[in-house]
């Protein structure tokens, strides 16, 4: 499923987050989104999603836009962050829910989630457990879990790797990479870990202050060496340009979280649903 972007803006005041004029995801690329803080990642995948609204432009998934028809919502699993979980599910209530929305039976549920039993450490089934009150890493698992089991023909993740411990990253890493690699799904995943998104990417986007600024091929491995010489030099200039990317941070972050309180349907969004916003 190709995503495509035409003349994608996002404007919030007088500051633009994200100017990207044209740009297409194609088919079956595993695509890493890297960049500074501050640089529009969330945002741009936020408007993939249709969680917030573009103030220009807008975005295309397999030739239909996102803002218009809600097919994408049925192929696509996403999580971008916590507010994208039910809080007062178990978990196996929330990978229940999931299934039911996208037509998946107990049975082929129960053997989609084999594959994460080592992810899970027999720290997540069984519990009895609220995911309110699981540890950041493990509700991390279960966003990421709950929006790959619909084998999705489009994956979208916003920093998997966060909050997960080496092990669980690796994991995370190589569960990835394998759903892109035997099932064709086009994956977007952002980090700040250039060795995992050089490590399993076949394209790397270098987003900064909201335009793309690099679209390297990765297929050979070539991006690590680019991407480590940019933010190389970028830290030379690192303290000239602090007190910008802190207020650039803090906008985007707190405008975002604005509009997703605004436009998506609360705490219980699911990670992918064709009802919900994300």
């Amino acid at each position: 499923m190709d995503i495509k972007i035409t003349n994608l803006k996002k404007v919030y005041g007088e500051h633009t987050v994200l100017n990207i004029p044209e740009l297409t995801l194609h088919s079956g690329d595993l695509i890493g989104l890297v960049g500074n803080n501050g640089a529009g990642k969330t945002t741009l995948m936020r408007l993939i999603l249709d969680v917030i609204g573009a103030t220009e432009g807008f975005v295309e998934s397999n030739g239909r836009r996102v803002e218009q028809d809600e097919t994408w919502k049925q192929y696509t699993g996403s999580f971008i962050d916590g507010r994208f979980l039910i809080d007062f599910f178990t978990p196996e209530e929330y990978f229940a829910f999931i299934a039911r929305i996208y037509g998946i039976d107990k049975d082929t549920l129960s053997q989609r989630l084999k594959p994460f039993e080592p992810l899970m450490h027999g720290e997540i089934m069984g519990t009895k457990k609220y995911l309110k009150d699981f540890s950041q890493g493990n509700r991390q698992k279960v966003g990421i879990i709950g929006a790959m089991i619909i084998n999705p023909k489009v994956l979208i993740l916003d920093e998997p790797f966060n909050y997960l411990d080496p092990s669980s990253q690796i994991t995370v890493a190589r569960l990835i990479a394998q759903l892109n690699r035997e099932l064709g799904t086009t994956v977007l995943i952002s980090s700040h870990n250039l060795s995992f998104v050089t490590d399993i990417s076949t394209r790397v986007l270098l987003l900064e202050k909201g335009v793309v600024v690099k679209d390297l091929d990765n297929r050979e491995g070539g991006a690590e060496a680019a991407l480590n010489e940019y933010f190389e030099a970028g830290e030379e200039a690192a303290p000239i340009a602090a007190a910008d990317a802190v207020t650039d941070t803090t906008t985007d972050a707190a405008t975002d979280a604005a509009q997703d309180t605004a436009n998506a349907p609360g705490s219980d969004a699911p990670s992918a649903s064709p009802e919900g916003e994300a």
